[in-house]
């Protein structure tokens, strides 16, 4: 049917109230309790969501937000005439559990504006124009999935499998998703390019383990209650929606848990949960850490018989058998080899932190207990991000932090206690993968990388990518590093010869097509999905209405692409549709938690709640019970020296202890000469990445900024409000500034996910911070470092 795009009036002044909270100082966004509904005048936020009356014709039916958010909501569509006429989100009440309330923010109280755009997009299209240019003519899926399959076939016989490449793409993030079933096709295919990491965790996901030897180091949110401080280190989930950590950290600090946010901005976690908020430039976290180290050290305030029992590396007594005292981390934070002591003193000149607020936090730190260092995955996305996650880990363990409740070993912090399990994906018969940060280099140089450039599986690429299947994702350019740069080479159809993408709107990404596909959305579909690690629910997102004109979910055409190559009865082993894999992924999941209920009832409630006695602390076992509970690193200790790094033998970027390094295009590159200004791009609570940038409402919950500290503007002559030019040697953009003290001097900072959008001239006029950012990963992850950026700004 052709859906009727005309929605109901509503409540915007609600609307506008709830994005007004989630700022203030009560900072409830996100999947908390209390949240304003928003057709309700209720401003009590501390009630419960109010039960609505539903009108005689209208159905409630249970679905859920699957974009890459982490708060997964509860979404109820009232449906009337085969119309959403309203949303509704989680009635639910605090009494049942903290890591289970999934109530809607913002963004998906608002999903009737984004979905129901008069811009989505009808029909399938071939591009006429030149690639990047967003020039398509309509076709039929007849002759979009002939070409498909012809150009899949014909890439393989004459490049090999290893020029077929899947992109990373989250605008699905849910057990059936476009890029799992587009790898799986290819899997029976005969193979594909594959790619390990993702852009937000690259460097943690893989430094972390270097420390613990996994990245399973965080407790649960339920446990935070059982600090006595929280020190949240460049983590932000009121704005990323960090699963449903939000209402455990408000738990606690009802209950008088201290917490010290350090950022260099003033985020809306800070301003509604923290008692002090401590900025810090940009990439200058280690050089604190450290600082607080020779605190601890100095003043005897570490734990010498934890350390002495768990770690391995922190003094010259405790070094892997043939390694030097000298290289331990003690004697680095002394200066015993480099001569230079790691003292606040030293470390305010770099992190602008002063030095007296760097020995309170060390003190009060080690002298806390529990205490928890909880780091975000905003820091470790820099040039030297692995060492600021080690670096943090080290902290932990010199206070006895690990393994205790109310505690966190610090790093990665995953903390998953639940299964649900995917569309499962075949053996690749290619075993060859990529950092996929660096999928743009394997496009240009691929048959050049090898291990050096991260390749795994494989000594050597054998093929360049010649064909992309970009499935419901806007990081072909738009989520990408250096826009400019990337369009350049995605626009030479010399290098890739074949590009597939699908989605619902023309965004950058789409603009790079040969084949564009109209996706279909959350509210049209059925699937099955859950919060990011912090979360003990499960959602069974029900199809709600048909998908408009010609819209299809991505495994209604990949099946027939299927068919074309003649694997159609492997692909789908017997599942015809999303609601046949949503029963397989019920019954696998029934196998691993008994209490999960059936297909049907979970499908009828559209929500599991997991019910847990008491928190998961990481390493309980290890730190009660070492002999039979090892650590999985190679000495079974907590690894604060590295051997595996040291014999690495790249010390000055990859460091068998973590240690500060001053970093490219950090605030002691001489770049800041030209580009003075250090740019990050924080989260912003009016999208998800860049979902619902082209959501009208949006731009009253958040205008798109440079943030820059009036200290700053005044040298310029900027004021609030004035249209910018924000640029270095990549590009540019033109945005307003937004002068304020939420953000320290020296750093300005434009939130990530704008659709890239340039000029004529080349100037990105929304505000896209990939314009200005950089493909140079980082050293040992090879991750996005893309809050690494110097920049100037001046009057547009």
């Amino acid at each position: 049917m052709a859906m009727n795009l005309k929605l109901s009036t509503v409540t915007r002044r609600a609307f506008l109230k709830l994005s007004a909270l989630t700022g203030g100082s009560l900072a409830i966004s996100g999947c908390t309790p209390g949240a304003l509904d928003v057709e309700s005048e209720s401003t009590d936020v501390n009630a419960s969501e109010p039960t609505i009356a539903v009108e005689e014709g209208v159905e409630v039916i249970p679905t859920s937000g699957s974009n890459n958010c982490g708060g997964r909501c509860v979404i109820k569509a009232h449906v009337k005439d085969d119309v959403i006429i309203r949303l509704s989100t989680d009635e639910g009440s605090e009494d049942e559990g903290s890591t289970t309330l999934a109530r809607a923010c913002v963004r998906g109280r608002s999903y009737r504006k984004t979905f129901f755009h008069p811009d989505r997009l009808k029909y399938p299209m071939k591009r006429v124009g030149k690639r990047g240019e967003g020039k398509f003519e309509r076709i039929t899926w007849e002759e979009a999935i002939e070409t498909i399959a012809s150009e899949t076939k014909r890439v393989k016989e004459q490049y090999g499998p290893a020029s077929r490449y899947v992109h990373y793409a989250t605008g699905v993030s849910a057990a059936i998703r476009g890029n799992t079933l587009a790898n799986r096709l290819l899997a029976l295919d005969g193979g594909y390019l594959g790619y390990y990491n993702t852009y937000s965790t690259a460097q943690t996901s893989n430094a972390t383990p270097y420390t613990y030897g996994t990245g399973s180091t965080g407790n649960t949110p339920d446990d935070y209650v059982n600090s006595k401080l929280i020190i949240l280190w460049g983590h932000n989930p009121a704005e990323t929606i960090f699963g449903t950590s939000m209402y455990p950290l408000r738990k606690a600090k009802e209950a008088g848990v201290k917490i010290i946010a350090v950022d260099p901005r003033y985020s809306d976690t800070a301003i509604g949960m923290a008692d002090e908020w401590i900025p810090v430039l940009p990439g200058t976290d280690n050089a604190m850490m450290d600082a607080m180290a020779y605190v601890m050290i100095t003043e005897d305030l570490h734990d010498q018989e934890f350390l002495d029992k768990y770690a391995i590396g922190f003094d010259a007594e405790h070094m892997p058998e043939g390694i030097d005292g000298k290289e331990s981390y003690k004697s680095y934070i002394l200066g015993e080899k480099d001569g230079i002591e790691k003292t606040p003193e030293w470390a305010e000149k770099i992190t602008k932190v002063p030095a007296k607020t760097i020995k309170k936090l060390a003190r009060e730190y080690a002298t806390t207990k529990p205490a928890a260092l909880i780091q975000g995955w905003g820091p470790q996305r820099s040039a030297y991000g692995e060492q600021i996650v080690r670096g943090a880990t080290i902290l932990a363990t010199m206070t006895g932090n690990v393994g205790i409740s109310g505690g966190c070993a610090s790093g990665a912090g995953y903390a998953s206690r639940i299964s649900i399990p995917g569309v499962p994906v075949p053996k690749n018969p290619f075993e060859g993968s990529i950092p996929v940060f660096l999928w743009t280099d394997a496009i240009v140089r691929g048959s050049e990388m090898t291990a050096k450039d991260g390749v795994r599986g494989v000594d050597k690429l054998p093929s360049n990518i010649k064909l992309i299947f970009n499935l419901a994702g806007n990081a072909l350019i738009n989520q990408h590093s250096d826009c400019n740069k990337t369009a350049e080479i995605l626009a030479d159809e010399s290098l890739v010869e074949f590009i597939v993408v699908s989605d619902i709107f023309m965004t950058p990404s789409a603009k790079f097509a040969d084949i564009l596909l109209p996706g279909d959305t959350v509210f049209e579909r059925n699937n099955i999905t859950k919060p990011w690690g912090y979360g003990d629910f499960a959602l069974y997102a029900n199809k709600v209405v048909e998908p408009p004109f010609e819209c299809k979910f991505e495994y209604e055409w990949l099946k027939e692409v299927a068919a074309k190559l003649g694997i159609r009865d492997e692909f789908t082993d017997g599942n015809e549709t999303n609601e046949d894999w949503t029963r397989w992924v019920v019954e696998e999941t029934r196998k691993k938690h008994f209490d999960f209920p059936t297909f049907e009832e979970f499908k009828k409630s559209g929500m599991h709640r997991f019910k847990f006695d008491e928190p998961l602390i990481a390493f309980k076992k290890q730190i009660e019970d070492p002999e039979n509970n090892p650590f999985h690193t190679p000495s079974g200790k907590i690894e604060i020296f590295s051997k595996r790094l040291w014999d690495m033998n790249a010390p000055e970027e990859i460091p068998a202890i973590p240690k500060y390094i001053s970093s490219w295009e950090g605030p002691e590159d001489p770049l800041k000469e030209k580009y003075p200004l250090q740019c990050i791009g924080h989260h912003t609570k009016r999208r998800c990445h860049s979902t619902h940038d082209n959501n009208p409402w949006g731009e009253e919950v958040e205008q798109q900024t440079v943030w820059m500290n009036p200290i700053d503007a005044d040298v310029r002559g900027i004021k609030d409000g004035v249209l910018v030019k924000a640029f270095n040697d990549r590009g540019t953009v033109e945005i307003p500034a937004k002068v304020t003290n939420k953000v320290m001097p020296g750093v300005t900072s434009i939130s990530q996910g704008a659709w890239w959008t340039p000029n004529k001239r080349g100037v990105d006029t929304r505000g896209c911070i990939n314009t200005l950012t950089t493909h140079k990963p980082s050293p040992l992850a090879k991750g996005n470092p893309q809050h690494t950026n110097l920049i100037q700004v001046e009057k547009a």
